[in-house]
């Protein structure tokens, strides 16, 4: 394929025919597999501009996927489905780099739009781009409403978790905040959860914008407290 398609990996036939169905008469280019090492001979994912991901899948499972997919490919998105409701289900899911998490059953109408607003995010769909005030810190230039950032030359698609951490961090510039805050902000889960998501995605967003990711100048880690943002390096 050398259009954008979306890889669906779903082992459920009905369900799979269906969103496939429903996705081509959105407009969609749509891949079915159904196992995750199926989905893993698709690399390097050329085209590909979104993985939606069952998470019970024969074999290698949705989470383990997820986890090797997002440490070869940091951008692209994935939408993770599953039949496991429970909170520490989808934090799991979370965990390993999913975007955004689907618990089935669900409406068709919820899920076009989940795949619709990640698509848009991650700027297959993103409308012209328009003036918009830009956040610089060293070399950094970030576009929340774009959803993109330019660092050391390179453009980045954020994703929405990505864009709603900066967005808290830049208006608490300065501010320590604490691990139950930004849970809560962030991914809207207990403060008390017990969880590596939160650390994961600091360790995303220092490769993204320092120059030295094992020691940050912005992205700062107050010991037993939790994180502060500061644009300018300190002393």
């Amino acid at each position: 394929m050398t259009e954008p398609y979306i890889l669906l990996v779903e082992d459920e036939l009905h369900i799979a025919q269906g969103l496939k169905f429903n996705l081509e008469m959105e407009g969609f280019q749509v891949e079915h597999v159904t196992t995750g090492e199926q989905a893993l001979a698709r690399r390097p994912w050329t085209g590909c501009c979104l993985v939606i991901l069952d998470r019970m899948l024969p074999g290698m499972n949705g989470l383990q996927v997820c986890r090797t997919l997002r440490q070869e490919n940091e951008q692209l998105p994935i939408l993770m489905l599953t039949a496991m409701d429970k909170e520490r289900d989808r934090v799991a899911g979370l965990a390993e780099g999913a975007d955004d998490y689907l618990t089935k059953p669900f409406s068709l109408d919820e899920f076009l739009l989940r795949v619709k607003g990640i698509l848009r995010r991650a700027g297959w769909y993103r409308p012209e781009a328009t003036a918009e005030e830009c956040y610089s810190f060293a070399e950094n230039r970030v576009y929340l409403q774009q959803q993109r950032a330019i660092c050391n030359e390179r453009e980045i698609a954020l994703t929405e978790l990505e864009t709603r951490m900066l967005q808290i961090f830049f208006r608490h510039e300065g501010e320590v905040l604490s691990r139950a805050h930004l849970l809560e902000s962030v991914w809207g889960v207990a403060p008390d959860t017990e969880t590596r998501t939160l650390d994961n995605f600091i360790v995303r967003l220092r490769k993204y914008f320092e120059k030295r990711p094992s020691r940050p100048q912005h992205f700062l880690t107050v010991r037993g407290r939790g994180y502060r943002f500061v644009r300018q390096p300190e002393d």
